[in-house]
């Protein structure tokens, strides 16, 4: 699987304190590995975000994506509000 970030994505995990994005970086390198491994509570979304999915970064933070056959694309990192108003 490939994994590609989305330049919003980008834009916004620049913005994130650095104890933030070694979370990231450790959640990625276990989603590479297994990206339904239950630590990352990988699920379906709804409504606005329809068709793309989640994973938990830290108990407040979820990053989400769009997964096809080859790639994931990684769209937004963002407070768990917003996704799990969301959430099937």
């Amino acid at each position: 699987m490939i994994v590609v970030f989305h330049k919003s994505f980008t834009k916004t995990f620049k913005k994130t304190p650095p104890k933030l994005k070694v979370k990231f970086q450790e959640r990625l390198m276990l989603f590479e590995k297994d990206e339904f491994d239950p630590v990352l509570n990988n699920h379906q979304l709804k409504g606005k975000w329809l068709g793309y999915r989640s994973i938990n970064v830290t108990g407040d933070i979820r990053a989400i994506f769009k997964r096809d056959t080859q790639r994931a694309l990684f769209i937004t990192i963002d407070n768990h509000m917003l996704v799990d108003l969301t959430r099937t």
